[in-house]
């Protein structure tokens, strides 16, 4: 059991919280990847800021993927062309920020059809690799390699960011395109702060 650092699932687009955490407990990071797989969290799901309000993306997953299957062996459906309705709606929704089209390019890549990677885990390490890039957050990630039901001696995560759960970051606010409408809105993807805030969006972090 290590005893500095923190543990962190694997999510999709995480959430601000999330990297604030990352940025805070760098270098010793462990990303979970032996649980199973719990639905309706952000492991398969980021929310992001529609004209309406929050709007969340899902992946879908391939039924029988329940509670009981082991996080990496979790398959995405590519049965609809969800990632052309998730790309759809982050160029909806973030085109008129500010760096929407600065970081573009790298994140068009995943929503292309010749990108269907099978496994949800890899796909989202995918992503993250990249959103470690373009946060500028240097930092190497380790893996455990057995379940763990509790960590005691380190800040666990794994449960508590979580879409249901109320964020206890204390969260200073950025410009949000459709703020006029909804007022700052919390915790949403990290891709809100990068849209919105660019290579600044590590001070904020």
């Amino acid at each position: 059991m290590i005893e500095k650092g923190a543990v962190l699932p694997m999510f999709y687009l995480p959430p601000v919280e999330y990297f604030v955490r990352l940025n805070a407990y760098k270098p010793d990071i462990l990303i979970e990847r032996e649980e199973h797989f719990p639905k309706q969290t952000y492991r398969n799901r980021a929310n992001i800021y529609s004209p309406e309000g929050i709007l969340p993306l899902v992946v879908p997953v391939i039924k029988g993927s329940k509670n009981h299957t082991k996080i990496t062996d979790v398959k995405i459906s590519y049965d609809f062309d969800w990632q052309r309705l998730h790309w759809q709606s982050l160029g909806a929704c973030y085109r008129r920020s500010a760096y929407f089209e600065y970081y573009e390019d790298d994140f068009a890549a995943f929503y292309q059809k010749q990108k269907q990677i099978p496994f949800l885990f890899d796909y989202n390490e995918q992503l993250l690799q990249l959103l470690l890039r373009l946060t500028k957050i240097k930092t190497e990630i380790a893996y455990t390699d057995e379940y763990h039901a509790e960590y005691p001696a380190i800040p666990d995560f794994r449960t508590s960011i979580h879409p249901k759960k109320e964020t206890e970051l204390e969260q200073k606010t950025y410009f949000q395109v459709f703020e006029e409408r909804k007022g700052f809105l919390k915790n949403l993807s990290i891709v809100d702060l990068l849209f919105n805030q660019g290579p600044q969006s590590i001070n904020y972090l």
